[in-house]
């Protein structure tokens, strides 16, 4: 330990090393000088005066390199424009000495003694300060790579220290805000310009890597990563602090591009929602459901009733909850191997917890798989969440949230329409003593059978990359914002609402594909190729029919035009799904808008 940090580059080491190193050579251009002017035969008689001028260049010269902040530079660092303020410290140290000089300070002293030593010192002092860089660069693997800092915040700093240490294997040559108050002014002896300047910065110093410090790493990322791509910057990185506050470089993700900071985040509001509560999530170990268990176990829920078909899933989620939660691990979770079509012990199990909350998270998803395996896309989506429903409402539990799809506004395929007999049902079923909503969003990044995975998928394993049509959109959130915003719904619901989650604008697939083989360097290796349209797929999805019921206090929440269904015929429609042999035209004579598209 007192090795490492012995040999740990630092400000105090660097200083003291080049002070010294500046003194020793100075030292040695002045004799050289000397021995230069007088023919390497220097008289006896300027020997007494040697001594004193050397002190006093000397520390001349000391003080005006520290004056020009070039002890401040690190050895790898130094470039052109420091050789140009070491010639103006040099300039500087020497005139001052000559003024001196000329007041017959230094009694009978050749001058041009000094004039010799400012070309030798010069000289040699920038040819040892650059010695550094030039071995790094003909180094390719020690070689760190120049690159600019975008955002001047209080991270910069320990970046800039990071880089200093060689904890990673870039250095920093600027930084780039373009806050007025900050342009102009030093962060660790690197001076911060405005996003103007990043052109001849980058064609000056040949700068092809791009660090963004984690305050900056947010939308409007994408544009920001857009316009450094197409200004030739073929790196970029999004820094990120570590526990021990060392620095940590990661590469930019899809999923940074396409996520975006929710303005109106109520965390006061999610927590009066599900602290000291128990909460039962049903699909608990799915990609949603799963989420939704961490998001209530962080705010402060007194017990998770995990309810899980897929016995995989529900031993994951578990594991992770029992090394994160190992104090009370058993107290706080109890998970529960049972699908949403067991009635009976789904509803024995509902008064056994009582949980203030339900949020009911399990259904099948995609699309085709559902298209090719239609009565159990029925059973499970339907019948399966009638059940959570009606066994909610007979144990009165207070508050009933469905997380409901974009793909169940006008439906083309069989999952969008089950969703939307969801929401009706919902929507018109006797809650009694129940509050029940349920929350319309579109697609997750990461979810299971995202097409995030599978493009990552078809990218390592060389390409190519299948998009179903050049024109088909999708919205997209992240797992979190989506899961907080769906809690922040469930928070403010009264019963009986379907509320829409704003999710941005919505996203080509194919830019999305073209953006991650520039996030892989591979744009120029694996092509995009059209698959067409699969079974019950469309171009673009909708979250809503026309515009809103009306408005939230929260801009990224809004809430959907009711739809009367009578309830009697609804439960009468439902359990003829389950038995008749054109089931298409069923779910059509329920859900009205429903074009089913099978292709």
């Amino acid at each position: 330990m007192f090795k490492s940090s012995l040999f740990r580059p630092s400000n105090t080491k660097r200083i003291t090393f080049f002070v010294f190193i500046d003194i020793v050579v100075s030292y040695f251009t002045l004799i050289l000088s000397y021995d230069l002017r007088f023919s390497f035969q220097v008289p006896l008689e300027f020997s007494a005066d040697v001594m004193f001028v050397f002190c006093a260049l000397i520390a001349l010269k000391v003080l005006c390199l520290g004056l020009f902040k070039l002890y401040l530079v690190p050895w790898r660092f130094f470039g052109l424009l420091e050789a140009l303020r070491l010639f103006y410290a040099h300039a500087l140290a020497y005139g001052i000495f000559c003024g001196i000089a000329f007041l017959d300070v230094f009694g009978d002293f050749p001058l041009s003694v000094i004039g010799i030593d400012f070309v030798i010192s010069s000289i040699l002092i920038g040819a040892i300060r650059i010695s550094k860089r030039i071995y790094l660069e003909n180094s390719p693997k020690n070689s760190p790579k120049p690159a600019v800092i975008f955002g001047a915040n209080t991270q910069t700093p320990t970046l800039i220290k990071a880089a200093l240490n060689s904890e990673i294997p870039f250095y920093p040559l600027a930084i780039i805000e373009d806050d007025s108050k900050a342009i102009g002014s030093y962060i660790s002896n690197l001076k911060v310009y405005p996003s103007s300047a990043l052109k001849e910065l980058m064609l000056k110093h040949k700068i092809k890597s791009a660090i963004l410090t984690r305050d900056y790493a947010k939308p409007p990322l994408k544009d920001l990563f857009d316009a450094l791509t197409k200004l030739g910057i073929e790196e970029i990185k999004i820094a990120t602090m570590l526990k021990d506050e060392q620095e940590s470089l990661k590469d930019i993700s899809i999923e940074d591009l396409l996520s975006r900071p929710i303005k109106d985040l109520d965390k006061e509001a999610i927590g009066a929602f599900l602290k000291d509560k128990k909460i039962l999530i049903t699909g608990a170990g799915g990609s949603i459901g799963s989420e939704i268990v961490r998001q209530c176990a962080d705010f402060g829920a007194r017990r998770l009733v995990l309810v899980e078909h897929s016995e995989f899933n529900l031993y994951m989620i578990l594991e992770e909850l029992n090394q994160k939660y190992p104090q009370n691990a058993t107290t706080l979770f109890r998970p529960c191997l049972l699908s949403v079509l067991e009635k009976e012990s789904l509803l024995s199990l509902i008064k056994e917890e009582t949980p203030d909350i339900i949020v009911h998270a399990a259904a099948y998803k995609h699309v085709p798989l559902c298209e090719y395996n239609q009565k159990s896309a029925i059973e499970n989506n339907i019948i399966g969440s009638k059940n959570v429903l009606d066994c909610a409402i007979e144990a009165n539990v207070s508050k009933i949230v469905i997380i409901s799809t974009d793909k169940a506004v006008r439906p083309t395929n069989v999952m969008g329409a089950t969703k939307r007999v969801v929401e009706l049902y919902a929507q018109n079923v006797e809650s009694k003593n129940s509050e029940i909503v349920a929350v319309r969003f579109g697609n997750v990044l990461g979810s299971s059978g995202s097409v995030v995975p599978k493009f990552k998928a078809q990218i390592q394993s060389g390409g190519p990359i299948t998009v179903t049509h050049p024109d088909i959109t999708r919205y997209f959130m992240l797992i979190p914002e989506a899961c907080q915003l769906v809690l922040q719904a469930g928070a403010i619901a009264k019963g009986g609402e379907i509320f829409i989650l704003d999710m941005g604008e919505p996203v080509k697939i194919v830019d999305l594909a073209k953006n991650m083989l520039r996030l892989y360097d591979k744009e120029h290796e694996i092509a995009i190729e059209f698959s067409g349209l699969r079974p019950g797929e469309k171009l673009y999805e909708e979250l809503l029919i026309g515009e809103s019921e009306r408005k939230t206090k929260y801009p990224s929440i809004q809430v959907a035009h009711p739809t009367h269904y009578d309830i009697n015929k609804l439960n009468n429609d439902i359990a003829e799904l389950l038995t008749t042999k054109d089931r298409i035209a069923k779910l059509k004579e329920i859900v009205v808008e429903f074009n089913h598209n099978a292709r």
